[in-house]
């Protein structure tokens, strides 16, 4: 099912921005991020996010990203978002003129991990797919829509019953460039169950 992009809602709007049925285009801010105390102990919560709600178990929502990012840390990509300390995002993080983080960060109760793997910083596209089975999540990326690659299966303690998902963008330092969110969808889950060893009796 194509997802209408009009009927999402801001948790927190951006200044500039551009919103069709099947295109959503956002310049982000300075200094907005994403992030919760783990490492260095920093404390950030206010990148802008356009999500839908959800109590439905079994789904995966589909996204093709572009940028145009060229500064430290500018990043765009897939979100769930419950509240400031419980939340899951995955996306790419420009670095320098030769590389960018490709990655997931999970917060969990307070705390944010990182998870990345290095990749060209002439890529400027990517897909991800982010899915649920219960409380269950997982996120993959792929650089065609069609051939996704997983980048993390985590358990979120709080995303238990009604969850909201979509999209974000932000620049943690003095920046701003534009994200373009296209080809939208909710499909059943494509995060296909465990099919190797048994669960312990």
């Amino acid at each position: 099912m194509k997802l209408d992009a009009q009927t999402m809602k801001w948790t927190r709007e951006p200044k500039c921005y551009h919103i069709t049925s099947d295109k959503v285009e956002m310049i982000t801010e300075p200094h907005t991020d994403l992030w919760q105390r783990t490492y260095y102990h920093f404390r950030n919560d206010n990148a802008p996010l356009l999500q839908i709600s959800t109590d439905e178990k079994y789904f995966s929502f589909i996204v093709k990203t572009e940028f145009e990012s060229k500064h430290r840390f500018d990043q765009c990509g897939v979100v769930m978002y419950l509240d400031s300390e419980n939340w899951l995002k995955g996306s790419i993080e420009y670095e320098n003129e030769e590389f960018q983080h490709l990655g997931s960060v999970a917060t969990n109760m307070g705390y944010s991990d990182w998870a990345t793997t290095a990749i060209d910083a002439s890529v400027k596209s990517m897909w991800y797919r982010f899915s649920r089975r219960e409380d269950d999540y997982c996120i993959e990326c792929s650089t065609d829509g069609i051939h996704y690659s997983q980048m993390r299966i985590c358990h979120m303690w709080n995303a238990t019953g009604t969850i909201r998902f979509g999209i974000y963008a932000c620049s943690p330092e003095d920046s701003s460039f534009k994200a373009t969110f296209t080809d939208m969808e909710i499909t059943p889950c494509q995060w296909l169950a465990h099919d190797g060893q048994s669960p312990d009796e």
